[in-house]
């Protein structure tokens, strides 16, 4: 991309997507490179990738200074539960938008506005001073969520125009454990800033992460020819094109299955454990300000196991097709056990273990499901693929949050919350194991 406009025109029919046989993943798997090797040697991976690192450490300070604060001032669970389901659905509702951005206009300018935007509006959480102010903080959350609601889809479209075919799965496993890492690290920080030092200052990083990102990406230069300019930019147009692109899921089964496993992953095991988390911190285990610090030690280590989960299961599963779709089930099944390991609530060292073992269990359904899919989606859909796959994802963590909150306030004991999200777990596990089963038998 560079100075280039990079601007796609779509095909009615898209093209079918490069769904790779074991044979030809075998092959790749062998001659993909090492993680310093692409740090080394890709400069435009770095720069992307240097920008993720500063821009998800601001976020999960963010995160953290929110739920603390909006605990703090309302000590209500649903208030809790409604922030992640603001978090969650701003971005569901912009992803038909999104996904055709990512796919219509240069890929590189679109991360710059969006993070020079977030700038903006982290500042304005300095402003939620009182229980009155509590509706602003939700309207910032919906707007930061939202404008990354753009970010997240173009970040995956455009990987692989910064990295060779033997570099995406190298470079998709790196960017998901630094999400992990920097989960591990922001959240952590975070909340030792916002327990010692209260949570405010938290807001001012955030912000000025988002400029330091964009300063990184601005410098990514791309060869890539610009494509012609559509001849009709109405919004209608653009419904259309998004439109085309759920078409597209509906006529590739195999690739739209694949893209619903954040989504239950989300609703089974991840925001309502979020939830239920914040409400660990506040009432159970304390430690720091509104339990700040115990709240960022839970997440910190959640974080851990999403980065180190995956990066271990890759090294028997390669980038290889059936590896990587079996790999998913243990994703499930570690994930559930990891709440079960949570449940008792017997000490704070066991919750942080099975935290962890979640963490595992999420990470390699995250990776994994990601690495298929830019496998199996073609260049001209992708954006609009990893928008719904991310539309999914966070209209589930919604429905999640909403549940878990609820059934806080209704008196519904931690332990009992952790042993429904373990059992409800097995049953993706379960589907996604008879998919599989019968993709056997289509294939033979």
């Amino acid at each position: 991309m560079g100075g280039h406009c990079l601007i796609l025109i779509f095909p009615s029919s898209p093209t079918q997507p490069r769904r790779f046989s074991l044979s030809t993943t075998r092959a790749n798997s062998s001659e993909s490179i090492g993680y310093r090797e692409l740090i080394r040697g890709n400069r435009n991976f770095r720069l992307l990738w240097l920008g993720q690192i500063i821009s998800l450490l601001g976020d999960w300070f963010n995160f953290v200074a929110s739920a603390s604060l909006i605990a703090i001032l309302t000590q209500s669970g649903f208030a809790v539960g409604s922030l992640f389901v603001v978090r969650m659905l701003a971005p569901f509702f912009i992803s038909p938008i999104a996904g055709v951005v990512a796919d219509r206009y240069n890929r590189k300018y679109t991360l710059i506005i969006t993070d020079l935007a977030r700038v903006v509006v982290a500042f304005g959480f300095l402003l939620v001073r009182t229980a009155d102010d509590v509706w602003l903080l939700y309207v910032l959350t919906a707007l930061q969520l939202g404008i990354g609601g753009f970010f997240f889809p173009t970040r995956n479209a455009i990987l692989p125009d910064v990295v060779s075919s033997q570099e995406l799965g190298t470079a998709n496993a790196l960017g998901s454990a630094t999400w992990s890492v920097m989960l591990a690290l922001g959240a952590a920080i975070g909340g030792i800033v916002s327990g010692a030092w209260g949570i405010y200052p938290a807001f001012v990083i955030d912000g000025l992460t988002f400029l330091l990102s964009a300063v990184f990406i601005a410098q990514i230069k791309l060869d890539v020819d610009p494509a012609p300019t559509p001849s009709d930019k109405t919004m209608g147009a653009a419904l259309k094109e998004y439109l085309d692109g759920l078409r597209y899921l509906g006529r590739h089964t195999d690739t739209l299955v694949v893209a619903l496993h954040k989504g239950a992953s989300a609703l089974m095991m991840g925001s309502g454990s979020q939830v239920a988390m914040v409400a660990i911190a506040e009432d159970i285990f304390v430690i720091g300000e509104g339990g700040g610090i115990s709240l960022g030690l839970m997440l910190a280590l959640g974080g851990v196991g999403t980065g180190v989960g995956p990066i271990v299961a890759r090294r028997f599963t390669g980038d290889r097709d059936r590896p990587l779709r079996n790999a998913i089930i243990l994703g499930y099944l570690m994930g559930a056990a990891g709440l079960a390991i949570v449940a008792p609530m017997a000490h704070f060292g066991w919750v942080l273990l099975g935290v962890t073992v979640r963490g595992i269990g999420g990470g390699i359904i995250w990776v994994f499901s990601t690495q298929l899919l830019l496998h199996l989606a073609p260049n001209t859909v992708r954006g609009r693929v990893f928008a719904t796959d991310f539309a999914l994802f966070t209209l589930m963590s919604a429905v999640g949050s909403a549940a878990a909150g609820g059934a806080l306030d209704a008196s519904l004991s931690l332990p009992a919350i952790f042993w429904w999200m373990a059992g409800l777990t097995v049953i993706p596990a379960v589907l996604w194991a008879a998919w599989l089963g019968g993709s056997v038998e289509r294939e033979t």
